[in-house]
């Protein structure tokens, strides 16, 4: 595994998740793919258009155990947990990262909810 594309990307998904990235269209929309597509952990569908119009969640969250795995040399899959403390919950992620137009996109993104404590992934 490339370490330093490990790195570049949880710091990317890092990104994603801080409040002041979320509260920027201008930021997310440099973050999202254009045929960005999500489906979240309430099984909803959003797509790029809708994050810009509508907004992104708005809480304080964590990421923990962030994992890639190469699909191609311009795809990564990333999986991580998530402890999102404004609502009280976790969640188990995984995010589609691809190299366009010169850099790291987010993709496509899924959130699970789980019961799950971060020290049973260890």
């Amino acid at each position: 595994m490339n370490l330093n594309l490990k790195a570049h990307l949880q710091q990317l998904e890092e990104r994603h998740i801080n409040l002041e990235v979320r509260q920027s269209n201008e930021e997310l929309d440099h973050i999202l793919a254009d045929d960005f597509l999500e489906i979240s952990s309430s099984g909803k569908m959003y797509g790029k258009k809708e994050c810009l119009e509508d907004g992104v969640v708005l809480t304080e969250m964590t990421l923990h155990n962030y994992e890639i795995r190469p699909l191609a040399s311009d795809v990564a899959l990333s999986t991580y947990y998530i402890i999102d403390h404004t609502r009280g919950r976790k969640t188990l992620r995984s995010s589609i990262w691809k190299y366009i137009d010169g850099r790291w996109q987010f993709y496509f993104h899924q959130g699970t909810l789980t019961d799950l404590e971060l020290e049973d992934l260890t």
